[in-house]
């Protein structure tokens, strides 16, 4: 019964890949002299993380004006995607997995004038060296 019941259960689930996060790829278009981010409030809430850290990092990084329109992004100027995706596995890294363990269950914490990343699943506490 048990060859049987492996028998019919669907190769995602007898491979699996091990990983139950995936930093999001951004989905957009350009148009004219702007690049809009249509998928920006799914990336967003992937990284359970504020609209505005992650509006201020991406202007910060890509040195663009930005503004947020519904669920999309539109930045002040043509940016290939690849770009755009370095900067969110950037803010990934520094923002929302945990050095230690490489979780995404963490939260910022604000103590006194410093910002820490502060893992639930494995407790370490660690402070964002990037500034916002």
């Amino acid at each position: 019964m048990l060859k049987r019941g492996r028998a019919n259960l669907p190769e995602k689930l007898l491979n699996p890949t091990g990983e139950r996060f995936e930093i999001p790829k951004v989905k957009g278009f350009i148009e004219g002299n702007k690049t809009i981010m249509t998928n920006f409030s799914q990336i967003v809430d992937a990284f359970r993380r504020e609209g505005d850290l992650f509006l201020k990092f991406l202007q910060k990084e890509l040195a663009t004006p930005a503004q947020v329109d519904g669920q999309r992004l539109i930045l002040g100027r043509k940016l290939p995607a690849n770009l755009i995706n370095q900067k969110i596995e950037e803010f990934a890294k520094t923002y929302v997995l945990c050095p230690d363990c490489g979780k995404p269950d963490t939260v910022l914490i604000k103590q006194d004038r410093l910002l820490f990343l502060k893992c639930q699943a494995c407790g370490s506490k660690h402070p964002v060296k990037a500034k916002v």
